[in-house]
């Protein structure tokens, strides 16, 4: 779809230039052609010059061009495309796909929907699964850890990633929302989302309540990586949580899918846990070396 509204919308700017080139216009809508080639890719300023040019050739596209102009008057707007799925998809079965997308350099926004686990078949474990959780497939608890999928993202240099979870600060995923819509190329956008698979020992009405807890407890960061900073002589990393609060073992032992493994296995939790705990505090250090670069 991105790739077809991209050469639709560059056709519609070549005949907008033709106009201009061939005196097509008058001096109101020669302008608004002009102001709408300056701003096409501009969410909003597109719509403002894109609404003018369509009230100018409301009654005057007699000219065979000024027609075609008005009968793609609906790509004038610049499109706000996403794709949304979930974490089973984005880390591993579709994780091919994902990575062709964000390597192709397009303006859209990827928002992915991380639970952990492949919510919608069952629960199996995935590789978006932490280290020391139980799922299908790893009943003993999940023996390495979570792939860091932002990180890979931020490899390419011109991927705008954000990790967000709204319980905890909806400030900063608004903002993240607002820096990825506006970013000019491919966004990745990775969402704590709490799940019945999770286990939930409070319930699922504090599934806000829990993300703040990941997050203050370091088991889910919050940051936002913006390729557009590097041009600015700034870093383009921000980490957006503060240090693990060291309640991380309270935190999952609010779940079932950690604390059933206590019960069940209590020397490998014991080991799994642990090695959970490090990896977190292992992982706040490197975010907190490339937020200080």
């Amino acid at each position: 779809m991105v790739l077809a509204i991209t050469q639709r919308r560059k056709k519609l700017a070549d005949l907008i230039k033709q106009a201009l080139d061939e005196n097509k216009a008058n001096n109101m809508l020669k302008e608004a052609f002009e102001k709408w080639l300056e701003n096409k890719n501009n969410a909003e300023n597109s719509k403002l010059w894109g609404d003018k040019i369509k009230e100018l050739l409301k009654n005057n596209h007699n000219d065979k061009l000024l027609n075609e102009i008005w009968e793609a008057r609906t790509l004038l707007t610049k499109k706000s495309i996403w794709s949304c799925g979930g974490d089973g998809w984005a880390y591993d079965i579709g994780y091919g796909g994902l990575d062709h997308v964000l390597a192709m350099g397009e303006d859209i926004n990827i928002l992915v929907f991380d639970t952990e686990v492949y919510s919608n078949t069952g629960g199996q474990s995935s590789k978006a699964t932490p280290i020391g959780s139980v799922a299908k497939f790893a009943a003993s608890g999940k023996k390495t850890k979570k792939k860091d999928l932002g990180v890979m993202a931020m490899t390419y240099g011109y991927v705008y990633v954000t990790s967000v979870a709204m319980g905890a600060n909806k400030n900063q995923l608004i903002k993240a929302l607002k820096e990825a819509e506006s970013y000019p190329g491919p966004s990745l956008i990775i969402a704590y989302a709490p799940c019945i698979n999770h286990g939930i020992r409070a319930g699922m009405g504090k599934t806000q309540n829990e993300e703040k807890l990941a997050v203050e407890s370091g088991y889910w960061p919050l940051y936002r990586y913006d390729p557009r900073l590097t041009d600015e002589g700034k870093n383009p990393f921000q980490l957006d949580s503060q240090e693990p609060n060291g309640k991380l073992h309270d935190f999952i032992m609010g779940e079932v899918r950690y604390r059933t493994l206590t019960q069940s296995f209590p020397k490998e939790a014991e080991r799994l846990h642990s090695k959970l705990e490090q990896n977190v505090n292992e992982r706040y250090k490197k975010y907190k070396s490339m937020a200080e670069k």
